[in-house]
């Protein structure tokens, strides 16, 4: 027999609560029957909160007993909750993985097969378009993070918003089959400032720090992964203006 559950919800003609909907598929998929009462309006939450003596809802009951909310569910049904502060790559590793199998599918695109070295100008350019498109869409953010450790950018923080649109400069230029002298030497450039700067950060003061490379609330961590990116940056710049002779 199926236990009971009771889910009291916001649902309004502005506004449906995420964690309801997310509460009441957590319930179902865990084999409950839900009766589901949506609150209609704030007036109506609002009065169901002070009944209840709770800040939030929504308000998961399961045989009459008070669960909590969407995060209580979870941990009754003995999942997970994400924790929004963890440390992690995977920002950067979805933006890696999505940009080299775009490369690789507009390689094989153009050439009918699997040439390299535009797998990797088109990846390396793709990917420094996008993570510039992370660093542009809260560019205060991004700034705030990066003068915590970028040499230059400490001592003179317009370098930092410069470096944001530098870096889809180059990216996009590496996308044109342009005269690599026209963006590859600001590559050049910030990569290299880009690498000492976690090694000084990183392997020399011993800092523990978030990489802004992903944005201004990114929680990727400054190190290894950072510093190849720059390392990266920096040889392809110089293999394109090595090879455009």
């Amino acid at each position: 027999m199926k236990k009971k559950a009771t889910l009291y919800r916001m649902e309004t003609a502005e506004h449906i609560c995420p964690y309801g909907l997310k509460a009441k598929y957590l319930l179902k998929k865990h084999g409950f029957e839900v009766a589901d009462q949506i609150l209609e309006s704030r007036e109506q939450t609002d009065v169901f909160k002070q009944e209840q003596g709770v800040k939030s809802t929504p308000q998961v009951f399961v045989e009459g007993e008070r669960i909590g909310g969407h995060d209580d569910l979870r941990s009754y049904l003995g999942l997970e909750n994400p924790d929004k502060d963890v440390v992690t790559y995977k920002p950067i590793i979805a933006i890696f993985a999505v940009t080299f199998l775009m490369a690789l599918s507009l390689t094989i695109n153009t050439y009918q097969d699997l040439v390299f070295e535009p797998v990797l100008i088109w990846f390396f350019g793709m990917s420094m378009a996008v993570l510039a498109i992370q660093k542009l869409r809260d560019l205060n953010g991004f700034i705030n993070q990066f003068i915590t450790y970028d040499l230059l950018a400490m001592k003179y923080i317009p370098y930092a918003r410069f470096y944001a649109f530098a870096e889809a400069y180059a990216g996009i230029g590496m996308l044109s089959g342009l005269n690599p002298w026209y963006f590859a030497p600001v590559a050049l450039l910030i990569g290299t400032i880009g690498a000492v700067s976690v090694i000084k950060a990183v392997y020399i003061d011993k800092r523990a720090l978030k990489c802004a490379c992903v944005g201004g609330d990114s929680n990727v961590p400054l190190g290894f992964v950072s510093l190849t990116e720059n390392l990266i940056m920096i040889l392809l710049a110089v293999y394109m203006l090595i090879n455009f002779f």
